[in-house]
């Protein structure tokens, strides 16, 4: 998936319709008529509080229509632009406000028109009129959303949302509230944001179900940030899930165990980091598969080389890395040579690259340091519970993990939301 104090405030505009007697001579006879039993007092119309207040001018271009009904519920909401054309929303999930569809545009004017229905069946429209902001001159926020639209992934891709520069702790709860997440079927989830506020990862309580939609949609556009900034765009993508898939690499015995559907298919040698630059132990994710790239180390403490390598698949930010070493498979399954990465052999890595996909899990375990926090997709790498504290808005009560909340690798999946990445490496070794 906290509050952002220098948000712009609009002062609320309420418009309260309320039903009264109409008092035509206000005879004695007549008004011990209507204190009678079945003579009904009529019932007050339903009232409702607009946002933006009517007449307001310089609106953030990623507002939302705000409507607060006391005495019934909103049944109808109308947006439209200053030309009469519609603007689409879709209702917040507990109808807070009404979400347009896309950021509205800069210096125009919008009308919202609210219908409540109250439970005697009568009605109240209230509209608000309001402008927009010109375009901002604010820096802007870059944000990566790094799902791709119409993409396969394993069971366990997060939603992953990036930043630069890093989101301030009193702006993550309104960053959150523009980050939008659907799945069908429905697996409710929730955000969470690492230390520095660099990235925020979504997931639920388990993994995806195989098949599964994910729709999401970062709304940042023109939303202030912070006391200087502003998002820079909106991001959208819809993605399936795929089979279920794992890697399970154990530093004691030097073997990747690869799971499908959470029966072993394989086992496959393997070179750790040696112990100056050793391997990270921890819940990763594949985050991208590469046929051919380049590690650079020529930056690093322990590097200093350039080398080309094949069928390589990113675990980390850092550089870390599952790929083809056939310099070092005379070494694979007994002795830990690499640079920080998984070495396996050319075969092995050719095979590796037609099972796997970008968000298939995968477990390291043994070495000798542990994976840091943020260092890659890493939403899996801490219990539901750990995870669900890292979010700037409550958490839904509801959501609670099963009995076992830190997945096996070999578990079946499936179970009860462009700016380069932090620290992100291409050593590799």
């Amino acid at each position: 998936m906290r509050n952002m104090d220098v948000r712009q405030r609009f002062t609320l505009f309420a418009v309260t319709v309320a039903a009264a007697p109409l008092l035509v001579g206000g005879c004695t006879a007549d008004q011990r008529e209507a204190a009678k039993p079945g003579h009904a007092k009529p019932a007050a119309a339903p009232s409702v509080t607009l946002t933006p207040a009517d007449r307001a001018k310089d609106v953030p271009i990623s507002a939302e229509v705000g409507a607060a009904a006391s005495g019934g519920k909103v049944t109808a909401v109308k947006l439209t632009d200053d030309k009469g054309r519609p603007v689409p929303a879709q209702p917040r999930e507990d109808g807070s406000s009404w979400v347009p569809a896309r950021p509205l545009e800069n210096s125009r004017t919008y009308t919202a028109e609210v219908t409540v229905t109250g439970d005697s069946g009568r009605t109240t429209t209230q509209k608000t009129t309001f402008t927009t902001s010109a375009k901002s001159t604010r820096p802007a926020v870059t944000s990566n959303l790094y799902l791709t639209d119409n993409q396969t992934y394993g069971t366990a891709m997060p939603v992953v949302v990036g930043f630069d520069p890093p989101i301030p702790k009193e702006a993550r709860a309104d960053v959150q509230r523009r980050l939008f997440v659907k799945t069908d079927p429905p697996q409710p989830g929730t955000w969470s944001w690492d230390a520095d506020g660099k990235q925020a990862e979504y997931r639920a309580p388990d993994f995806w179900k195989p098949g599964t939609k994910i729709s999401v949609r970062s709304g940042l556009e023109g939303l202030p940030i912070g006391k200087e900034a502003v998002g820079d765009t909106d991001h959208t993508a819809t993605a399936k899930v795929g089979r279920q898939v794992s890697l399970d690499i154990d530093n004691g015995t030097k073997q990747m165990s690869v799971y499908q559907d959470g029966k072993l298919i394989r086992r496959i040698p393997v070179s750790l980091g040696k112990p100056s630059t050793p391997s990270s132990s921890g819940t990763m994710v594949i985050m991208e598969k590469f046929d051919r790239t380049t590690f650079d180390t020529r930056g690093d403490p322990n590097g200093g080389y350039v080398v080309d390598v094949d069928d390589a698949q990113r675990l980390t930010w850092g550089g870390e890395f599952i790929h083809s070493a056939p310099w070092s498979e005379g070494e694979q399954g007994a002795n830990n040579t690499s640079h920080g990465c998984t070495n396996v052999s050319a075969e092995a890595a050719h095979w590796l690259m037609g099972i796997t996909k970008v968000g298939d899990l995968v477990t390291v375990k043994g070495t000798e340091v542990e994976l840091d926090q943020g260092n890659g997709f890493t939403a899996w790498n801490v219990s539901w519970d750990q995870f669900a504290k890292g979010s700037a808005l409550p958490v839904p009560p509801g959501l609670k993990p099963t009995p076992s909340a830190t997945p096996h690798p070999g578990s079946v999946a499936g179970g009860s939301a462009p700016a380069p990445a932090p620290s992100r490496s291409n050593t590799g070794g």
